[in-house]
């Protein structure tokens, strides 16, 4: 095994990751480079990839998700963009973690659609929850009668 040595110390990448019906990929890496001074930004087909020192991206990051809130995500990323470690160009088929994104992808509109409900509600008319002392509990010997019936 080869040594490592890391070539962007004291950087962070983010992703960030659009599930908008207003707002396209492209529209926000445009954003982005408007006010991307101090950090590299690479475009892909959810979003963007921002590498740079912590302050810097969370700058970048705030400004973009001005555009649609409820609609832009971001995830951090342990590899910077490139890094041969991870890079599907050097490693050839779909990047490590691509499908596990395309998996968020899915579940991202109905994250959208409770972050807009918030949004909406005001705070008296939420209701309180259930205290879970209130719950029925699940007898253990049901429970294991339920896993009975599932095992072929």
């Amino acid at each position: 095994m080869t040594d490592y040595t890391p070539a962007n110390v004291g950087t962070v990448t983010r992703y960030v990751v659009v599930e908008s019906y207003t707002v396209t990929p492209a529209d926000v890496a445009i954003r982005a480079y408007e006010v991307a001074k101090g950090v590299m930004i690479k475009e892909n087909c959810f979003g963007l990839v921002i590498m740079g020192k912590e302050e810097d991206v969370n700058r970048v990051i705030a400004e973009v998700r001005k555009m649609d809130p409820a609609h832009i995500f971001v995830k951090d990323r342990g590899f910077p963009p490139g890094d041969a470690r991870r890079c599907r160009a050097t490693l050839g088929g779909a990047r490590p973690g691509f499908h596990g994104i395309e998996f968020e992808m899915t579940i991202l509109p109905y994250i959208s659609h409770a972050l807009e409900e918030l949004d909406s509600r005001d705070a008296a008319t939420v209701p309180v929850p259930q205290s879970d002392l209130a719950l029925p509990r699940l007898d253990v010997y049901r429970l294991k009668k339920m896993i009975d019936a599932q095992e072929p």
